[in-house]
């Protein structure tokens, strides 16, 4: 039986939270307070964002990149992985397969590929618009002003680029061809565009502190994004992180917490201090925990699921970490399964 002391209560009754306020929220072990946390989030939700669960498909149309993130199996230094480009009229069949399921919106993503120029990708985004009823979000990394106004023009509706820290000295050594200040700016530019911006952590990641992720927090709220997405690291075993990780473990040595439940402590605040913020239940805690991952999720502040219409032939081969979930599912299986998950919690599929 719970406690009637008031514990966090004092914190959870704020409009706005402090970076004090988010570390206390981060350290909270007790089940009992955990609870409160989950409920406040899950009712802000309901308030701000009601009952329903927008779905977003997923095209990963490449799996090439040029970048070197010490994290990402996509990364251009590793060799052994199998790379596929899908041509535009693939992309847009895929899309079509996504409108006649039902999906509102589709997020083309791949790694940062220069083989899909700006002349190109305004071509895709046209052709979608033109023939669908149907948002186009855009994940394909850093381009410059002039290019991200070329496919708003063509009709791009939203942007998803995530920095995965806040904090700058950890940016840099997972990233070690790019600059964070860059990064943040690209987020900024896309804002001052009119494109709705996503972007969002990792947690657990070797080296990264309780602190970093209340700034991490306030952060999100500071750059008005309008998704934050979340989950854990995974580190894949052909990336330089993975050693660290192997290692540190998780965050820094002084620090134990288990990495899934600081996952859904961060999302419950994140919608406690991002109030209207869509909020992914993400496919990296449905990998972690295929069971209840996302429904978990979804109780805690999410409000958004992003399943994988992408060709099962090329799934496999998108492997930022390893192991994804649902890589042998067809698109159809995945909507019929997607569906029961979000109305096993009372919600409704959007």
């Amino acid at each position: 039986m719970c406690s009637s002391k008031p514990g966090i209560s004092d914190i959870l009754e704020k409009y706005s939270l402090s970076k004090d306020d988010i570390i206390t929220l981060l350290h909270v072990t007790d089940s009992c307070e955990l609870e409160k946390l989950y409920r406040k989030a899950d009712e802000i939700r309901r308030e701000y964002m009601g009952d329903k669960v927008h779905l977003r498909g997923i095209i990963e149309f490449s799996n090439y990149c040029a970048r070197w993130c010490h994290y990402c199996g996509l990364r251009s230094e590793n060799k052994s992985l199998q790379r596929y480009r899908m041509e535009p009229e693939e992309i847009l069949d895929t899309a079509r397969k996504a409108f006649k399921l039902g999906y509102k919106t589709v997020v083309l993503q791949s790694g940062e590929d220069n083989y899909y120029t700006v002349d190109l990708m305004e071509e895709i985004i046209r052709s979608i618009k033109a023939e669908m009823d149907i948002f186009v979000t855009l994940s394909i990394g850093e381009r410059t002003e002039e290019e991200y106004l070329s496919m708003k023009k063509a009709g791009a509706d939203r942007y998803l680029l995530k920095h995965e820290t806040s904090n700058q000295k950890l940016y840099s050594k997972m990233h070690p061809d790019m600059n964070y200040e860059n990064r943040i700016n690209c987020l900024k530019i896309l804002k001052k565009l009119g494109y709705e911006v996503g972007s969002g952590v990792m947690i657990g990641i070797p080296g990264q502190s309780i602190e970093s992720l209340a700034t991490d927090v306030l952060l999100f709220k500071e750059l008005e994004l309008d998704m934050i997405g979340m989950g854990p690291y995974i580190p894949h075993p052909g990336t330089p992180l993975y050693s660290d990780y192997e290692s540190m473990g998780f965050f820094t040595p002084d620090i134990d917490y288990d990495l899934e439940e600081m996952v859904f402590k961060m999302l419950a605040i994140t919608r406690i201090v991002n109030k209207t913020a869509h909020i992914p239940a993400t496919t990296a805690l449905a990998t972690t925990n295929p069971a209840r991952g996302r429904e978990l999720a979804l109780t805690r502040g999410a409000n958004v699921v992003m399943p994988n219409v992408t060709d099962r032939k090329y799934r496999q081969l998108y492997e930022i970490y390893p192991s994804k979930v649902c890589v042998e599912e067809k698109p159809e299986d995945c909507r019929v399964c997607i569906d029961n998950r979000i109305r096993s919690v009372g919600r409704i599929p959007f």
